[in-house]
């Protein structure tokens, strides 16, 4: 199965009052206080495994959700003169209230608005007998515009989120007011003081510490770190002649990326290249927001990580960067093609992304069912293991393969379970996390549920592993599976614990898994690259200029100076 269609979105920081030339995926938080396959090869195991989770990425509909989040790419070019709200600051604003402000970014998609729209877009929501309204308009009644503003999304924790889409440049601002009945909740309302850009807008920000210190990205970032440790140096011409080497043969699933002046490049090294559309999309979106560095490198487009040279070896590893890690490995890891592609498709093509899933996670913990969960394909053994013990302990595991590549004799066997709507796996109290080829790309969603998760010993990890603790935000299964029964029994009989450590390690995710925290991290792995470069990028023969995709339907003013374009 092919992936899903390509579209942008963001999140960024949002200031109270004020916000700085920030494309802003404005996330506001509040309520009450209550509780694939392409052509097959080695590489493309990993869409494959989630092929079925894919399909499950079905349109809202009416009944879905009571409420939802709001998003809105916002682009300022003022300074801040107001207060700050920071990333999950909680406020009390009165008894029977809680706020929390988190930083995000615009997410887009592909609502259709008549020419005419009036200045004014409005939502309510009912919630018991009061009404919850979200109403955005231009500082100016001069200036008409286009805002998409969704169904909220209920995380059933007492807070709701909420986003919107605009459509074109407000150059003096918008106010957004959230209502409860007639009051404004939630540090209501909003100034974000213009201009302000749309998602397809080409208007980078000039001073990227400026950008970063908007979006409150973290000083360090630990994953970066420890890749960063083995490639003190770069060494570009080293790289020229052992990556096509090495990694480029027929089999390879490699693009080389020159970004200069702003612009991207690229040429395909080997012929599984196809998912470059993923690296493409997140590369050109950052660069319609921030000036990137100047800089050379090389992405790995299949599963596995390539780099197995250690530091101490000559020759030694070359830093080339991936999207997913393993013990055994040296390169540099970005956040994975599929959590980055569902936050830029978001609100248009993809409805599993990263914000969704948090207002769709099934009944509340009481009346989940109290059963191990797992559905997926039969990308490694083990999960024919957990099928084998389903069967066996139905009572406390139900398990199944929806679709047979590597094993299709066991499909007799063990039988193939029909696709399910990954919003119902949340209906079941424990999800299991077994690898896939690699490290099974549906742990961050599983994470952002309200389930307690049972993550299988692994290899491989994405960029935020480092970040959660067995115990603490979930629970540890060998990598034979030996023990899962066992720790099944366990969540059952400590059942307060359990909710505990699902609760502890779904906030951290949200924390973690924030849209503009990608965006940050993507950035900077891309800096931090460049300043260990020992030569200056170039655009080798062959590349291509990557365009930015035209939105004709959306209108673009940018106020700042162009970055000048540079055509092979």
């Amino acid at each position: 199965m092919s992936p899903d269609p390509l579209e942008n979105s963001e999140n960024m920081p949002f200031y109270h009052e004020d916000n700085l030339f920030t494309r802003s995926f404005f996330s506001n938080t509040f309520g009450r206080s209550r509780g694939q396959r392409f052509e097959q090869n080695p590489f493309w195991g990993q869409q494959e495994e989630h092929s079925d989770f894919h399909q499950s990425r079905k349109p809202f509909t009416s009944s879905d959700r009571d409420f939802e989040m709001i998003s809105a790419e916002v682009n300022s070019a003022l300074a801040v003169h107001g207060h700050s709200v920071p990333s999950q600051h909680w406020g009390s604003f009165s008894s029977s209230y809680r706020t929390n402000i988190s930083r995000n970014q615009q997410i887009p998609d592909s609502w259709q608005f008549d020419s005419q729209t009036s200045a004014l877009e409005s939502m309510e929501v009912s919630q018991g007998q009061t009404l919850f309204r979200v109403v955005i308009k231009s500082l100016s009644p001069k200036e008409l515009v286009r805002i998409h503003v969704p169904k909220p999304l209920d995380r059933n924790d007492g807070t709701f989120l909420m986003r919107y889409r605009m459509y074109e440049t407000v150059s003096k601002g918008l106010k957004i007011e959230v209502l409860y009945g007639d009051e404004h909740v939630a540090q209501s309302p909003y100034i974000l003081k213009g201009p302000v850009y749309h998602e397809y807008c080409e208007c980078p920000e000039e001073d990227p510490q400026a950008w970063q210190k908007t979006l409150s990205c973290p000083d360090k970032e630990p994953q970066i770190e420890k890749d960063f440790a083995s490639f003190p140096s770069i060494n570009l011409q080293q790289m020229l002649i052992e990556v096509p080497k090495r990694f480029g043969d027929e089999r390879g699933a490699i693009v080389h990326y020159t970004i200069l002046n702003n612009n991207i490049y690229r040429r395909s090294l080997g012929k599984y290249t196809d998912f470059k559309m993923f690296s493409d999309e997140i590369l050109l979106s950052l660069a319609r927001k921030v000036l990137l560095p100047d800089l050379e490198f090389y992405v790995n487009l299949g599963d596995w990580p390539l780099e197995h040279r250690k530091v101490n070896e000559t020759p030694g590893p070359l830093p080339i960067i991936s999207w997913c890690g393993s013990l055994d490995s040296q390169d540099v890891i970005l956040p994975t093609y599929d959590i980055t592609h569902s936050t830029l498709e978001a609100l248009r093509g993809v409805t599993n992304d990263l914000l969704s899933i948090q207002g769709n996670t099934g009944p509340s913990w009481i009346n989940k069912t109290e059963k191990a969960f797992f559905r997926g394909r039969d990308s490694r053994e083990e999960r024919l293991q957990l099928v084998q013990l389903s069967k066996e302990n139905p009572q406390l595991l139900d398990a199944g393969i929806t679709g047979y590549f590597f094993f299709q004799e066991k499909e007799k066997e063990l039988g193939k379970a029909k696709l399910i709507g990954f919003f119902d796996f949340f209906k079941y109290k424990y999800q299991v996390n077994v690898d896939g080829t690699v490290a099974a790309y549906r742990y961050p969603y599983l994470m952002l549920g309200d389930s307690l998760v049972l993550k299988q010993d692994s290899p491989y990890y994405e960029h935020f592993y480092m970040a959660l603790k067995p115990w603490k935000h979930y629970i540890p299964i060998k990598r034979n599976l030996s023990d899962l029964l066992e720790k099944v029994e366990w969540a059952k009989e400590n059942d307060e614990e359990a909710k505990k450590i699902a609760k502890e390690g779904q906030l951290t995710a949200r924390d973690l898994l924030q849209p503009h925290r990608l965006y940050c991290y993507y950035y900077t792995v891309l800096q931090k690259y460049a300043e260990r470069q020992l030569s200056k990028p170039e655009v080798r023969d062959g590349m291509e200029l990557v365009p930015q995709p035209g939105d004709s339907a959306s209108l673009c003013q940018c106020h700042r100076k162009r970055p000048l374009r540079q055509e092979l």
